[in-house]
């Protein structure tokens, strides 16, 4: 029967090397998923935007909540409804703050 690997194993310099390779990248791919460096952000803002820009989209943003949140109760009942209702009171409270704030910065 031939055997794959040499019995004992050889341990030269180069197969030292190799494992210490082999080592270093499983450790920077276990480090990649499990240790992401830094924040890991999906959105960002860009620095020095003015305020009205900030303002105008997070108005639109409350207002397509509000939009989405309505469609969603349509089709829902009970506990569910009540939830999506209660949501969406509360961003047609942040439509009338941001509203509230365009009228003072920018009329």
């Amino acid at each position: 029967m031939f055997k794959v690997t040499p019995n004992p194993p050889s341990t030269t310099l180069q197969d030292a090397i190799d494992a210490q390779r082999l080592n270093q990248a499983a450790h920077r791919a276990i480090d990649h998923y499990l240790n992401p460096p830094g924040p890991s952000t999906l959105f960002a803002v860009t620095p020095g935007i003015d305020s009205e820009t900030l303002i105008l989209n997070s108005y639109e943003t409350f207002s397509s909540v509000t939009t989405l949140l309505l469609d969603l109760s349509d089709d829902l009942t009970g506990k569910q409804r009540d939830v999506a209702l209660a949501i969406h009171q509360l961003s047609e409270l942040g439509v009338l703050l941001m509203g509230q704030v365009m009228d003072r910065d920018a009329p």
